[in-house]
């Protein structure tokens, strides 16, 4: 079971690094497409990303300070980095030494700029959304730079887990660029919805950090099965058997 989540716009610099951080699997892609946007102006990353001059600014000095090899020096771990409505939720600084082991074989994140991460990759700060038009040397976007190139990835973790499914905590955005035809194993598509009035809706904010609580959930309880996330119950969120199938679970709660 292989548990996956989107990154997040906000990061954090001033953080410290997990032990023994590990190395991106897919850097040396990351390097080609930061060769990519080292072309750009203020103005064209401004325009490519929609984002305010201010934005552009940074972007474009973290895109030329970008450098390898990472180090814990001038890199941290990503789940360090990462801040935002689903990390918030995921209480990795109370995390002992045996919860870090089972995070970094059970949780991948997605990324626009370096494919998948584990939590304990080191990573530099960067703004690069999946959905962004690049232009590269492979196509137009980041789809098809990556290719099958993430799925693959996937696959080979997926290849040592007992239970071969990957549960999508993920945005569609992100999970886009995996190739679903092509992945071995199942993939369980989890919801989680708000009562307003006689139907249940996504909010997104909420669904958020349901979805952090999830992965918060799965490192404390040591869970080894999708089967055993059904138990999931934070902020009177329960599992609806009703509203689900065997690959698509939601989970629901009134208004409270």
């Amino acid at each position: 079971m292989l548990m996956l989540i989107a990154p997040s716009k906000t990061q954090r610099v001033d953080v410290a690094s997990w032990q023994d951080g590990s190395s991106p699997v897919l850097l040396a892609e990351s390097e080609c497409l930061i060769r990519e946007l080292l072309n750009y102006s203020v103005q064209e990353l401004g325009q490519l990303m929609k984002m305010s001059e201010k934005l552009a600014v940074q972007t474009r000095e973290r895109i030329h300070s970008f450098q390898t090899p990472f180090r814990e020096d001038n890199a941290k771990s990503a789940l360090a980095v990462f801040e935002g409505d689903v990390y918030s939720r995921i209480e990795s600084a109370a995390y002992k030494e045996k919860e870090i082991a089972y995070l970094q074989t059970h949780l991948r994140i997605l990324s626009g700029l370096y494919g998948v991460l584990r939590p304990l990759d080191l990573m530099q700060p960067y703004r690069l959304e999946m959905g962004c038009k690049l232009a590269n040397s492979r196509g137009n976007n980041l789809y098809e730079f990556w290719g099958d190139m993430v799925t693959e990835e996937l696959n080979r973790t997926l290849a040592s887990h007992r239970q071969p499914v990957l549960v999508n905590l993920a945005s569609a955005e992100y999970m886009r660029v995996i190739k679903k035809k092509q992945v071995k194993g199942q993939i369980l598509q989890v919801d989680f919805k708000e009562q307003k009035g006689d139907s249940y809706k996504t909010v997104a904010i909420h669904a958020k950090r349901a979805r952090g609580m999830m992965v918060d959930f799965a490192v404390k309880n040591n869970v080894q099965t999708v089967q055993e996330l059904r138990e999931f119950q934070r902020e009177r969120y329960c599992f609806q058997l009703e509203l689900s199938t065997e690959y698509h679970y939601v989970f629901t709660r009134d208004r409270g």
